[in-house]
């Protein structure tokens, strides 16, 4: 029997081309990539649901709002993270699970990086908090030692990502001592990741930064709450939050 759709595309081998409807280039063309920025966009799919979508310079790369970013589900769950966390890792994960924790991983990213350049704070912040779930669990439990510190290269980056995240999202809502909260525990958190690189860190420079831009902005009382907690600190003998907390009564008052 003949193919006829397969014989109506091999007509395209005389000269001529033939335009199916899985060509993209009409897309492509409408939504031109930029060099110097990052395209994103959320756009609704054929079914009603919003989907992620992040301009490449070859062509477009779509990413689930939920679940894994490729939408593939896991024996029934949404992630791999979900379904090694609910089926327990009490005989610990051989190579192959860590490899493809470590692609799921990288997936989720990428989406994060995208969800914040549109300003999705708590869905960047979903994301980082499973990927952090995700790197600890493959520390705790990975028969390979390779496995066990091939993502905490990657730690700082998320936690910075999840702080400014938080930080942005109080912003937001006029919370700015919500923020000034979310980055200090960041900063916490670094400093107990890095240890001695914590100082030289990009993630601790750009969460400082952060820090400098949003304190002339704090109302008198929240100025007046920043003594109250630097007093509490001195008093409870946390000489690391009172060094924190003085540099920012010192940055209020310059």
């Amino acid at each position: 029997m003949i193919d006829r759709d397969a014989l109506a595309q091999c007509e395209s081998r005389k000269g001529s081309t033939v335009v199916t409807m899985d060509d993209i280039s009409n897309i492509l063309k409408s939504w031109p990539h930029d060099e110097g920025k990052l395209n994103v966009r959320i756009i609704e799919a054929e079914d009603g649901r919003e989907v992620l979508q992040l301009r490449i310079e070859l062509g477009i790369v779509q990413m689930e709002l939920e679940g894994r970013p490729d939408g593939v589900e896991q024996d029934g769950h949404p992630s791999l993270l979900d379904l090694v966390e609910s089926n327990g890792v009490h005989e610990g994960l051989d190579p192959e699970t860590c490899r493809q924790l470590r692609e799921e991983g990288v997936q989720r990213s990428h989406r994060a990086a995208a969800l914040f350049a549109l300003s999705k704070w708590e869905l960047v912040i979903r994301d980082c908090a499973d990927n952090l779930r995700l790197f600890n669990l493959c520390l705790q439990h990975a028969f390979e030692q390779q496995d066990k510190e091939a993502l905490e290269q990657f730690r700082p980056a998320v936690i910075a990502l999840k702080a400014r995240a938080t930080a942005e999202w109080a912003i937001a809502n006029e919370n700015s001592q919500g923020a000034m909260a979310a980055l200090d525990s960041g900063l916490r958190e670094l400093e107990e990741t890095l240890g001695d690189h914590f100082e030289e860190s990009n993630e601790a420079q750009l969460l400082r930064g952060m820090k400098e831009a949003l304190l002339p902005k704090l109302p008198r009382s929240e100025r007046a709450d920043l003594q109250e907690r630097l007093d509490s600190a001195i008093a409870h003998e946390n000489y690391e939050l009172a060094a924190i907390l003085r540099d920012e009564i010192r940055l209020l008052r310059d």
